[in-house]
């Protein structure tokens, strides 16, 4: 089933994801994105992400709209373009339901 591109105002149509125009492709080629990718899929950071789960089980932003949406990412408050320390940061996590941290990575924050 084909549906449109993620990109807001694109009419393209793809089978998921974005089209060919909006695909940053440059993004998953260098090797800083490469080499920090990998750490999402460390045991290290499975361990901080439940640890912030716990102790964020709601989404903060939604939270202080006095909602209670459960937390579904772990988001960088600050990007981390590849430094460690920032990734690492247990003060520069957040927890997010889906919806906020989309809308924020849509805004490239």
């Amino acid at each position: 089933m084909m549906q449109f591109c993620g990109e807001p105002g694109c009419g393209a149509l793809v089978p998921n994801g974005r089209c060919a125009t909006h695909t940053p492709r440059d993004r998953y080629t260098r090797p800083v994105y490469a080499a920090t990718h990998a750490w999402y899929g460390s045991l290290r950071w499975r361990l901080l992400r439940a640890e912030m789960l716990r102790a964020e089980p709601f989404c903060r932003v939604c939270r202080a709209d006095g909602h209670h949406v459960l937390t579904h990412d772990i988001d960088h408050i600050t990007k981390h373009a590849g430094d460690p320390a920032k990734f690492w940061n247990r003060a520069n996590l957040q927890g997010l339901c889906r919806s906020c941290h989309t809308r924020k990575t849509t805004r490239g924050e």
